[in-house]
């Protein structure tokens, strides 16, 4: 392979290196609420980096792959033909042809080296670790891409490490897969109590959590009447205003049209805009929150709640109008309550 082709695809594959490195540290960085806010606004890209997050372990057995594919190509193409450029060289300073053969492949790989950590692995994590919702947006779809392609070649990976992890003991588990049912939990606290890591109040308050009754959310709901709302054009100062006056920190936007989810908007985020001065409406500021029946009980609420990492939730009528929101804390007061 002539200099040029060589120097070309070295290029290549420290810049594929780089971009599944990337991949894999935006993907794992990315806070997965703001990209569901993003997704939830219409971006396309956001969406697909939500779905990538959802399945981390298989997009983790991609990037892994594409790395060690990348840097495979940079041992059997880069070293050898860069080395095969300092023969001479090494020649020409006297040495003879075995030394000289062995000063150049010494100086090739720790030329590629260099490369691939600087340009291949710590470029690409620095740029990612300072912004990587962003760098999440951008890399996911190409990513994805690749690993659809290469999805029966990672599922066999997957299944091989699987295989491996239960031989020494170690039950496989997809990482977003951590969730526990309330039976496993009253097991774990039962157990806590036998072996006396956790004493007799603390069992009473955690049973009471998890027996808590499931009674629907009727007697938790903040009426729609009295729900304190801001118009979609509303500036940050009007709703710090408005959230002053009120003393909430979460007000609800107006005016969502029909089919679409309920927002609200966080004063926090109206102080932020007003700090830096930003020309922005409530409608841009606004995330989404969760509908659910009023007949839900009130820890499937708070699991819809977390699950969207929302600290509201909108509550519907049997005919399916708002009836109301439900708040967080509210729910787990009444999850936590002595019995």
């Amino acid at each position: 392979m002539n200099l040029p082709t060589g120097l070309a695809v070295t290029a290549a594959l420290l810049a594929g290196n780089g971009f599944f490195v990337a991949s894999e540290f935006a993907l794992v960085a990315a806070r997965r609420p703001r990209l569901e806010r993003a997704a939830a606004r219409g971006s396309r890209a956001a969406r697909s980096a939500v779905a990538a997050i959802r399945e981390l372990s298989l997009m983790l057995a991609g990037a892994q792959l594409g790395v060690t594919m990348c840097s495979l190509g940079l041992g059997l193409v880069s070293e050898p033909v860069i080395a095969d450029r300092l023969v001479p060289l090494a020649h020409a300073a006297g040495l003879p042809s075995a030394a000289a053969h062995a000063v150049a492949f010494v100086l090739a790989l720790g030329l590629v080296t260099f490369l691939h950590m600087v340009l291949g692995e710590m470029a690409p994590k620095s740029w990612v670790i300072t912004h990587p919702e962003r760098s999440a947006m951008l890399l996911a779809p190409p990513f994805r891409a690749f690993s659809a392609v290469t999805r029966p070649a990672l599922a066999a990976l997957n299944a091989a490490t699987n295989l491996l992890l239960r031989l020494v003991g170690v039950p496989p588990r997809d990482t977003t897969s951590v969730s526990r049912t309330p039976e496993q939990l009253r097991s774990l606290v039962m157990e806590s109590r036998r072996l006396g890591l956790i004493g007799e109040t603390d069992v009473r308050l955690l049973t009471a959590a998890l027996d808590a009754p499931r009674a629907p959310l009727a007697n938790l709901v903040v009426p729609i009447g009295d729900i304190v709302a801001v118009p979609p054009t509303a500036t940050p100062r009007e709703i710090v205003d408005t959230a002053a006056r009120h003393g909430l920190i979460r007000l609800m936007v107006r005016g969502i049209a029909p089919g679409r989810p309920a927002r609200m908007v966080h004063v926090r985020d109206a102080y932020v805009a007003l700090a830096r001065g930003a020309r922005t409406t409530a409608r841009d500021m606004a995330h989404p929150v969760p509908a659910m029946p009023i007949g839900t009980p009130v820890a499937g609420a708070v699991a819809t709640l977390r699950a969207h990492h929302s600290r509201l939730g909108l509550v519907l009528a049997a005919d399916g109008r708002p009836a109301g929101l439900i708040k967080l804390d509210d729910l787990l007061t009444t999850l936590l309550a002595p019995a």
